[in-house]
């Protein structure tokens, strides 16, 4: 059971960006010139299992994307059914943004993609052996084929296409090589890298982007798994290697373990490399919070950037640390307020007598060095039980133990 959360902090943040911060072995922020945000929360999101958006599930979200300056939105996959299309079409017309949908090689899909309003159509076919062969009973001829009749397509509708060799880290390369001539001669806009089962691994990725960017003048995009926890840091090594932007998921949702996760790599662009996205990451937080309600996917706790325990701190050292200087033991280039959260002190079996201090003070109580002590021994025995510590607990505790409040008149000297 997790030990719960008392009170937020309320000692001023350090600025955004302490510059002093990377005076040491990490100081490098010149590898990102920049970076935008594709979001597939709607689409790819949608994809994980026992997860559907309604109508107006989806309508709620895009708008918060849109008004956070999000790039791309990709709403759906129009022809998968009349409620999709009606939904990608209704955000297509209702954001800034650019809205994408999702098709397939097939004209059908095309053509609902485009009839829906979209900027931006993105097409997919398979180009790994097992998926061709087993998936699509194709070959690969086939796929080339397709592939360009169907970039063709779209861009004789006048819209923007992206295209996508699915399963491009199973792919043979020099096929995969012809396939991206091949579109980039037909005029695709933008070319796609998915790591579809999510087998790459950072420093592999960059120099598969790298060989990709070389054989073609559209604009890359990358879109990363994550089966093996890199995700993200995948998505960021496509950036590095000089793709313009990445596909992310709100909370990291999607397929299987899901989607490089938007906040991490917002975050991780704003903060680490320090190169600004555009975007208005003080609504990360409350983004976050409507997709885990909505898609009924929970966030963990120790989930990067969003979780709950991202900016709460409970052992005695990182505590007493945090109340003098929050960037002892947070990042410092990335504070609550810089993504709409909190700094919380949780109270429990970890608990030292700095943050009982402190909390007993917020609580307007006025104890000596013995009675914090002797607080912070029942909060610790009633933490180890694995039990909730709440403010009236603590307030229990110093009654209990003989703790003064203050007096009105020294509160209004305090205030």
């Amino acid at each position: 059971m997790q030990i719960q959360c008392l009170h937020k902090t309320t000692r001023p943040l350090t600025p955004v960006r302490g510059v002093e911060f990377f005076q040491g072995t990490l100081d490098s922020t010149d590898e990102i010139e920049s970076a935008r945000v594709f979001d597939t929360t709607l689409r790819d999101g949608e994809q994980s299992p026992g997860t559907s958006f309604s109508y107006d599930d989806k309508r709620q979200i895009a708008s918060v994307l849109d008004d956070m300056g999000t790039h791309v939105i990709e709403a759906g996959f129009p022809v998968n059914s009349d409620a999709e299309f009606e939904a990608v079409r209704d955000i297509a017309s209702s954001t800034s943004s650019t809205t994408c949908g999702l098709a397939r090689v097939v004209d059908k899909d095309i053509e609902a993609a485009l009839d829906s309003g979209v900027e931006m159509v993105h097409t997919f076919v398979s180009t790994s052996d097992v998926q061709i062969e087993d998936s699509m009973h194709a070959t690969r001829e086939e796929v080339v084929q397709r592939a360009v009749e169907s970039v063709e397509r779209i861009k004789a509708a006048g819209a923007t296409c992206m295209f996508s060799p699915m399963d491009a880290t199973r792919t043979d390369e020099q096929f995969l090589i012809e396939v991206i001539e091949a579109v980039t001669e037909a005029g695709t806009d933008w070319i796609n890298i998915p790591d579809t089962c999510g087998v790459a691994t950072p420093g592999r990725f960059r120099a598969m982007i790298e060989k990709v960017s070389a054989h073609t003048d559209a604009r890359i995009d990358v879109h990363a798994h994550d089966d093996f926890g890199l995700a993200t840091a995948n998505a960021l090594a496509g950036i590095e290697a000089g793709a313009d932007q990445a596909q992310v998921s709100v909370n990291s949702i999607g397929e299987r373990a899901g989607n490089a996760a938007y906040e991490e790599f917002v975050m991780a662009v704003e903060s680490l490399y320090q190169t600004e996205t555009g975007i208005d990451t003080t609504r990360i937080t409350e983004l976050s919070e409507i997709v885990a309600e909505k898609s009924d996917v929970p966030t963990p706790g120790n989930k990067p950037v969003v979780g709950d325990n991202a900016f709460s701190h409970e052992s005695g050292i990182h505590a007493a640390g945090v109340i003098e200087n929050s960037d002892t033991f947070e990042p410092g280039v990335m504070t609550p307020e810089m993504v709409g959260a909190e700094r919380r002190l949780v109270m429990g079996k970890h608990t030292g007598t700095h943050s009982v201090r402190e909390r007993l003070v917020e609580c307007g109580f006025d104890p000596t060095d013995d009675q914090v002590r002797a607080v912070t021994r029942r909060v610790k025995d009633y933490g180890a039980e694995k039990r909730r510590v709440t403010v009236s607990d603590l307030e229990r505790f110093a009654e209990e133990t003989g703790i003064e409040r203050r007096r009105e008149e020294e509160e209004e000297v305090r205030a």
